[in-house]
């Protein structure tokens, strides 16, 4: 005698054969951090440059360095508080101190299904800097992204 297996129980166990398969356990290989990429110039010869040194911290975070006393960086990356509409950061180039502030507009942006959500940025034309160490600072490119390319040129 032959016993049969019944239809609807293979029909389940066929789907969900085919549910779990095809989920796969991806892991986020993506940039999910949108940050500002400045590149350092040497104002003289208005070429790409990078200071001796460089500290970088955001304003009342000493102890939250960035960079400290760092040599060769080329680009600098400035993260971005998407909870807030600007970001103030104090840089020190060969020693000297200069306070550099971005205001922006955050959006959110689907990176991937494995990656979730980063907040893109767009750099408003205000810009607000001391003229200590930094003598000009220039916004190449207004939309921060998660794409490696340069912002802004920070001349020294």
């Amino acid at each position: 005698m032959r016993k049969h297996f019944p239809r609807n129980l293979c029909i389940i166990l066929s789907a969900l054969f085919l549910i779990l398969y095809s989920c796969t356990t991806g892991s986020c290989y993506e940039e999910t951090d949108a940050l500002v990429k400045a590149s350092f110039y040497n104002y003289k010869t208005q070429k790409l440059q990078a200071p001796d040194s460089v500290t970088i911290y955001g304003l009342n975070m000493e102890n939250s360095k960035l960079y400290n006393k760092a040599k060769g960086v080329q680009p600098a990356l400035f993260p971005l508080n998407a909870a807030t509409l600007s970001s103030k950061f104090i840089i020190k180039i060969n020693g000297k101190t200069d306070t550099i502030e971005f205001r922006y507009n955050s959006y959110p942006h689907l990176v991937s299904k494995e990656c979730g959500i980063s907040f893109y940025h767009n750099l408003d034309t205000d810009r607000i800097f001391t003229r200590h160490a930094i003598i000009n600072i220039y916004i190449g490119n207004r939309n921060i992204s998660t794409v490696n390319e340069e912002n802004i040129r920070i001349f020294y």
